[in-house]
């Protein structure tokens, strides 16, 4: 049984794919949390996650079980900074917690709780508290990890599009569970929920996710285009892209040697410009972009990645290099740098 949806030559046309919304992949971690899927992938920060929520952490994880419904205002598709992202949850009325939950209660049964939760201020306050937490633990320490690796899938997703169209993007989601058999995309759902979306010209919002690992998830009320989660990772040997393990502590511990000091030199940081200037960019086009040899454009490179700069990944026979959200921060950086 999949999911069906429906693709007008308007649609192909509007099809993109975009940033990870901060509450939807907060959704996701919280499901993974509580999953003991991926060992690899998540064991070691699950692990440290579990050792660093608090109990207050339960109301959000009982709203958001490891399968099943959430609540659409807990996991909202705006695309907006973490932050953000937590202020907005709070301007929900109350007519749309009624309605989510009612949504959700037709479904699989709510905490006792949560049926007084529209009506009862100090509920609701305690209700956004465990959420802020729960950002704070699971998703706030990871965030530049988590738009590093998007970026770099998505740098992949546009030259698969530049180079086999959208059949080629739209075949490599995630060949497990997204088939595309024109002119509809089909979708495995784990819960095995089916039906059809037609999307009537709008076109599909398509974004990688590091938490959506276990399978694809849809919003089809999102605005103004509905949702398409898929998983960041190589979930299958035809799949270019890699999977970014997740890291349960910084790489580098507070008055460590960071690899940052490697960088204090006018090419290689002439490098991380141009990588951030051309996204996806190969090793070959760095090289004819900086005026480098294309063995030196790679020796930098290298370097840039093991300072976790930037993210490489590799498509058919070429190398593909992408910023990483602390190599951005790095050259929006005033002082300190040299110049570029």
């Amino acid at each position: 049984m999949v999911y069906r949806i429906h693709f007008t030559v308007e649609d192909l046309a509007r099809t993109r794919v975009g940033q990870p919304p901060p509450l939807m992949e907060l959704g996701a971690a919280a499901r993974i949390l509580q999953d003991r899927g991926h060992p690899v992938r998540f064991g070691a920060w699950r692990q440290a996650a579990r050792a660093a929520l608090a109990p207050e952490a339960r109301m959000v994880l009982d709203l958001i079980p490891p399968g099943g419904w959430a609540p659409t205002f807990l996991t909202s598709t705006c695309v907006r900074s973490p932050e953000e992202s937590l202020e907005q949850v709070r301007t929900t009325t109350r007519s749309q917690i009624r309605e989510d939950l009612a949504h959700v209660a037709e479904w699989q049964p709510l905490p006792a709780w949560a049926h007084h939760l529209a009506d009862d201020p100090d509920l609701l306050r305690q209700l956004y508290e465990s959420l802020d937490h729960v950002c704070a633990v699971l998703l706030a320490p990871n965030w530049s990890h988590i738009t590093g690796a998007a970026a770099a899938d998505r740098a992949v997703r546009m030259r698969q599009a530049l180079t086999g169209g959208m059949e080629a993007l739209l075949s490599s989601l995630n060949p497990r569970r997204i088939r595309w058999s024109p002119p509809v995309l089909e979708v495995a759902m784990l819960s095995g929920f089916d039906g059809d979306l037609r999307l009537g010209g709008r076109g599909l919002l398509l974004v990688p996710s590091v938490f959506g690992a276990g399978a694809p998830a849809i919003d089809i009320d999102a605005e103004p285009q509905p949702v398409l989660r898929y998983p960041v990772g190589r979930d299958h040997p035809s799949d270019p892209t890699p999977w970014f393990p997740l890291p349960a502590h910084p790489a580098v511990p507070p008055g460590g040697r960071s690899p940052l000091a490697a960088l204090l030199g006018r090419t290689r940081a002439a490098v991380l410009h141009t990588i951030a200037e051309h996204p996806g960019c190969s090793t070959r086009e760095l090289a004819l972009f900086t005026g480098l040899a294309p063995a030196s454009a790679s020796e930098h490179a290298t370097t840039l990645r093991a300072a976790g700069l930037i993210h490489t990944v590799r498509q058919r026979n070429a190398v593909l290099h992408s910023p990483t959200a602390l190599g951005i921060s790095l050259l929006n950086s005033p002082p300190g740098l040299p110049p570029l």
